[in-house]
């Protein structure tokens, strides 16, 4: 009779233990995701909106550093208006968007020409809940002199749902343009006589 060989016995066995989620642990999980959702979600929210108020900002700074070198350059008044029809006529308001263009008889309030006067750029409409508000000075339009001066001084404030301490303004001098900052430590933007203005249109 054949004996026993151990090296050929078949290995009892394994037995696994089934892992997973309690429904505690579930529930903790899903309480702690809604949390950080929380917090996170405003945040990014805030962080979305701050950086298209910023670039509002930036691509206003651009038109009227544009508007001013092309002044100098071409010795011929040079405006920046705000258009609802992409760069055809000075109408709507500066949320609409805004132009620049060669305005060669120096019109006040500035009216492009036509093809008379050339079109140098337009900026586009702005997303929707955000605002470009001026000051009276520049309700319809800025213009700079062949010496690269503005016809006025005043600011222009970019607001979110009206939302006054996320907003982010631009002031102008008789020269170059300059981004407002926060003075004061309120949350709003200053000019050198006070708060930059409000998000309501004049």
């Amino acid at each position: 009779m054949e004996k026993n060989n151990p090296s050929r016995e078949i290995p009892a066995r394994l037995h696994c233990r089934q892992t997973g989620f309690t429904l505690i642990e579930l529930m903790v999980t899903i309480a702690v995701l809604a949390i950080v959702l929380g917090i996170a979600i405003p945040s990014m929210q805030s962080l979305m909106v701050r950086g298209r108020l910023a670039g509002i900002n930036n691509d206003l700074i651009t038109a009227l550093n544009l508007a001013r070198s092309e002044a100098i350059k071409r010795a011929t008044p040079v405006s920046v208006c705000r258009t609802n029809d992409q760069g055809t006529t000075c109408a709507g308001t500066w949320s609409d968007g805004w132009m620049v263009f060669v305005n060669t008889d120096d019109d006040s309030p500035a009216v492009k020409d036509n093809a008379a006067e050339t079109l140098l750029r337009v900026f586009p409409a702005l997303p929707a809940g955000y605002t470009l508000t001026p000051t009276n000075n520049f309700t319809n339009f800025v213009t700079y002199g062949r010496s690269g001066a503005a016809n006025n001084i005043g600011t222009f404030v970019a607001c979110n749902n009206s939302e006054e301490t996320t907003a982010r303004g631009v002031t102008l001098t008789r020269l170059r343009p300059r981004i407002a900052v926060d003075t004061n430590s309120d949350g709003i933007p200053n000019t050198d006589s006070g708060n930059i203005g409000t998000c309501e249109a004049p």
